[in-house]
């Protein structure tokens, strides 16, 4: 019995940093502003068949509707009610998409903006997703309900009412974020009123949230809403299963607020990984890959069970979040692909892989003046389907990096090498680096402006292997390079300077 309760205890402590993905599915993707049933089709059609383990979706409760701009992404995070429509789609096509992404093993993370209302200045009236009358002067959302005693204005300090401070503590935490009314989450009724709505979307099927501005609450509040969440649903996980939770935590550095100050309620969304991936790829500072040695918690970041990581996020792909011009996208097509197979074959982290929208950048004095364009629309304000062109890619401005044969063989060979220790390491001095996982892969890099051609330790079975960047093996042809490993391991690899793809990736079910 007693044996009984210490492993129920150590379950339920560990539990929310499990992203509870089926075994040998490690990564997640984010289909930002993906419509329901776009995202469900994709669950069937391409995420499972691949490998994902699930797909983080943009907020789902009601925001909202802005026209000055016109109806920006950002208007998905400044909530008017926690009913289930949004320009995503309503209720009904958010449950199918649940369920039929469970049905084929990939699960839904939602995006949960939980720090505030919307913002200020937003006016009265119904103009929002489900048509909910609401009053931002007088904070007043009667579809909650909330009142202006469920927000913080008597706490915050600042002479505005925003945050001007961000030393300030509790300026950070009790102060309007960009003006969003912020909520009273030491209130146990508004506490009450988000678990509410969490556990509503936990009884239909979802695996677990991400915490929108986790850093604009106090650890403790957010630990007694999430006190309050039930297990997940026992149509597609075990019983007493947790939800996942990661938390937005901006910590680069030098502000008094931490990531680890919230390792006690789940994950946390480790910034400096894109940000210091992006300068040592792009070569800024004297860095080289030589230097990723020690990538991880050496870089300093947040132990490697506490950690989600990814290359870029929605935010920062815009100049927005952390990170600045170092941030590597989508717009950087052949370094992004680099970057995001590093992260891929490392063991550092739990993986999210960003899957963006095009829109037309211009600049500025150095600033994106169209940083606040929303997804592919129609007229009336509609989201275009993604449509999926002959050679798999997206049409209708969907870049879906997610099916960028680069990043979805990464993808794959994340989920052959889990488990498997970082091995084998090699590097130049500069930035021709490698390094295996055990004897199940092996991975190369050229960054440098000269090539490589050089013969290395891979760890792997003798035998001939498809690289799974410049192609992959289709039964028993190879559409790609094909690398030799002998009896002793060794393989040779040669990668040009101007080669399409820097880097070779071989792993044991890619041998021919």
């Amino acid at each position: 019995m007693g044996i009984y309760f210490l492993l129920l205890i150590v379950g339920l402590c560990w539990g929310q940093y499990d992203p509870n993905t089926l075994p040998k599915r490690t990564s997640i993707v984010h289909l930002f502003e993906w419509r329901w049933q776009d995202i469900a089709l994709e669950c069937e059609r391409y995420l499972a068949p691949n490998g994902f383990g699930g797909v983080q979706v943009s907020p789902p409760n009601e925001n909202v509707i802005i026209t000055d701009p016109k109806q920006p992404w950002w208007e998905r995070y400044q909530p008017v009610s926690y009913k289930l429509c949004t320009r995503s789609g309503n209720e009904t096509e958010f449950k199918d998409m649940v369920t039929r992404c469970n049905n084929v093993g990939v699960h839904i993370y939602v995006d949960a903006v939980i720090n505030h209302m919307c913002g200020a200045n937003a006016g009265a009236g119904d103009h929002a997703t489900c048509g909910s009358y609401f009053n931002a002067k007088t904070e007043d959302f009667p579809a909650v309900p909330y009142s202006g005693w469920d927000f913080n204005d008597h706490k915050c300090k600042s002479r505005s009412g925003n945050i001007e401070n961000y030393q300030d503590i509790s300026q950070v935490r009790d102060c309007r974020l960009v003006s969003l009314l912020d909520l009273a989450l030491a209130k146990d009724s508004v506490r009450s009123r988000i678990a509410e709505y969490l556990n509503r979307l936990l009884a239909i099927g979802v695996a677990g949230f991400r915490i929108d501005a986790a850093k604009h609450m106090w650890p403790e509040d957010v630990k007694a809403v999430l006190d309050k969440l039930r297990d997940l649903n026992t149509q597609w996980f075990p019983a007493g299963t947790r939800p996942f939770i990661y938390q937005e935590v901006i910590d680069l550095g030098g502000e008094p607020i931490k990531g680890s100050d919230y390792f006690g309620n789940g994950r946390v969304t480790e910034f400096k990984y894109g940000a210091k991936l992006g300068t040592v790829i792009r070569k800024w500072n004297g860095e080289k890959m030589a230097y990723l040695k020690n990538w991880g918690e050496g870089w300093g970041f947040v132990p490697s069970d506490r950690a989600l990581v990814f290359v870029d996020n929605h935010d920062n792909q815009r100049g927005h979040g952390a990170g600045g011009s170092s941030i590597l996208t989508f717009w950087d097509a052949r370094l992004y692909k680099m970057a995001s197979g590093f992260m891929l074959a490392h063991p550092y982290g739990f993986t999210r892989v960003m899957s963006s929208f095009r829109w037309p950048r211009y600049f500025e004095n150095g600033r994106d003046i169209n940083d606040w364009v929303g997804p592919p629309s129609n007229e009336d304000g509609s989201i275009k389907p993604v449509t999926i062109n002959e050679d798999t890619t997206c049409g209708n401005d969907w870049v879906c990096e997610h099916r960028w044969r680069q990043i979805k063989n990464m993808v794959i060979f994340r989920n052959v090498v889990d488990g498997e220790p970082f091995s084998n390491w090699w590097d130049n001095g500069s930035n021709q680096v490698a390094f295996g996982r055990g004897n199940k892969g092996f991975i190369i890099f050229n960054n440098d402006d000269w090539s490589l051609n050089v013969s290395l330790q891979t760890g792997l079975p003798a035998g001939t292997y498809c690289d799974v960047i410049s192609g992959q093996k289709e039964g028993d042809f190879c559409t790609a390079v094909e690398v030799h490993v002998a009896a002793d391991g060794m393989a040779n690899f040669l990668i040009g300077n101007e080669d399409k793809d820097p880097f070779i990736a071989i792993h044991v079910d890619a041998k021919l």
